[in-house]
């Protein structure tokens, strides 16, 4: 299992990142897919997650109507776009498989949850 994401960076508050993950080793549109984000101190949080035809999607409260996570099954690839970026965004962001039910808070660190883990990617939101 390889995770590859990418598209992080540095933004002003109420910017916009695309996030892009590929993934490789393992039948990828069989999958629900999520991204995670972890910052300094915090708990682990999944951001949001997407079925494997891409039909359904879920979001945790604070990004609600901000992100929007989409795959694309024929490149073996998930995103996440985010606008009206806040600092409170600044974390790594990682992407992984997800199993139902879905992790739903309280772990202090991402890595728990899988043997599996991309390099993740920076995000910062700061003026």
């Amino acid at each position: 299992v390889q995770l590859v994401e990418s598209g992080g960076g540095l933004a002003q508050p109420g910017g916009s990142l695309r996030l892009s993950c590929a993934a490789s080793g393992f039948t990828f549109h069989s999958y629900d897919m999520g991204w995670y984000r972890q910052a300094p101190g915090k708990e682990c949080e999944l951001v949001a997650t997407i079925n494997t035809a891409g039909s359904r999607t879920n979001y945790q409260d604070s990004v609600k109507g901000r992100f929007t996570i989409s795959r694309d099954n024929a490149k073996n690839t998930v995103y996440l776009q985010m606008n009206s970026l806040k600092p409170e965004d600044t974390a790594v962001y990682y992407c992984n498989v997800v199993h139902r039910p879905y992790y739903s808070g309280g772990l202090s660190d991402c890595k728990l949850l899988s043997d599996y883990w991309g390099q993740g990617t920076q995000v910062t939101v700061s003026s």
